[in-house]
Formats: structure tokens, sequence, C-alpha cells
């Protein structure tokens, strides 16, 4: 998470929100309790949402926490529509993701806000934990320039049962907006996406076939090769 210098006023739900998207280990868990009290005496949320909340907090405290972890794993590690790095689902593998690391880093500096190693700054609690500490009209701003995403992982979270839907739909909430399914698109087997491209491609018709002769490398995008084998 980010360490932060100074805190925000009413900023206590949003740190709720980014802590129950984070990984639920035994220290986290630890303060479900906590998070549970911020959450009604700063009654940011409506009602519904706060008990959809509670849920997932009840779910985070009553499983057995080997279990919760590789749940965590399994739904926000092994696939694009619900994952937690924002610019994955605006810039996906793109040239365009570093440099707007390198903006929102910057952002993050120039409010006394510093990543903890080995974490982006586009990871979803780490952006929620900078929000938090800004004043309530330009947290309200900047999470509404982020509704299309909060909609999409909502929608896909929907779609598989997740409790974690509630922290989304919390999230929009609070932006002034209204959570709504939207399509999810069909994601390929975790082994397929992961699949590499072919390079020489056989060497009896497209490569070497005499010594000496150059040996051509095909280069194909990794949604060429989804295409191929949906056809």
């Amino acid at each position: 998470m980010l360490k932060m210098k100074k805190s925000a006023a009413a900023s206590g739900t949003l740190r709720v929100l980014a802590g129950l998207l984070g990984y639920p280990d035994a220290q986290l868990r630890r303060y479900l309790p906590e998070m549970r009290e911020i959450l009604r005496r700063e009654s940011a949320l409506s009602d519904s949402r706060v008990a959809e909340l509670h849920t997932l907090i009840d779910a985070l405290a009553n499983s057995d926490g080997l279990d919760t972890e590789a749940n965590y794993v399994a739904l926000f590690d092994r696939g694009r529509a619900t994952s937690l790095h924002l610019f994955e689902h605006v810039h996906g593998d793109s040239r365009d993701r570093g440099p707007a690391m390198i903006d929102l880093g910057q952002t993050y500096a120039q409010a006394g806000l510093f990543l903890e190693p080995g974490e982006l700054p586009d990871y979803l609690p780490a952006v929620l934990e900078f929000v938090s500490t800004q004043p309530p009209c330009e947290a309200r701003a900047f999470l509404g320039e982020m509704a299309h995403i909060f909609n999409a992982i909502f929608s896909a979270l929907q779609q598989r049962e997740s409790h974690y839907a509630s922290v989304l739909g919390a999230l929009l909430e609070l932006a002034g907006e209204t959570a709504q399914a939207v399509k999810v698109a069909v994601e390929p087997p975790l082994d397929e996406s992961w699949i590499e491209p072919p390079v020489f491609d056989g060497c009896s018709t497209k490569g070497q076939s005499k010594p000496g002769q150059s040996q051509p490398i095909h280069i194909v995008r990794r949604g060429d090769i989804r295409q191929g084998a949906a056809s």
C-alpha cells in the first residue's frame, strides 16, 4: 500500500474499500472489525451497499484463510476482466502503458505518497489510497473518470457471483454513478493467453529447406493466434 504523510478528512470509507480489495492475508483479516466500524461511522454509502459490504466482510472473516487467499488469486490474478490493475483495462499490452504508469507515479509523489516496493501505480487499492487523500470534490471527480473501468470490473465480478462486486458498486456510488452491467468479453483459457507465437513455423514448408538458405522469422501477434484458433 501507499505510505501516507498526511490524511485527508472523510477518507475512511475509501481506505476501507482499498483494504477490502487487498490480498486477504491474516493481517488484513485482523482489521475487518475496524473496517466495519468505519463504514458505520462515516455513513458515506447507502444502507443497501453497506449491507453488501458487510456480507463480504463476513465471508472474509469466517472462511478458511488459505481458501480465501487462493480464491482471491484465482479471481483477480488469472484473467484480464477482473484485473485490479486499471491500465490493463485501458492500455492492455500497448506501449502507452509504461508512460501512463510513470505519470501516475509522479502524481503520487507530488502528493507526498510513495508506493511499496514492487507495487504498480495502477493497482486499484493504491489508487484508492491516493484518492482518499484528496478533497471531496476532487476525489469524486477522480473516481468519476474511472467509472467506466469500475463498471467493467463490477460486471465481471457479478458474472462470477463474487461478493467483491459490492466494492466496485460502492466506488461507483461514491463517484455519483450507477452500477450497471456491461458486456464482458469472453477470455481465452489461461494457458492459451500465455501461448508463445511460432517463430520458424516448421522448416519443411516455410523455414530453411536447403543448406545455406536464409531462415525467415514469422512474427505473429497474440491476437492473431486467438483468431486463428477460433476459425
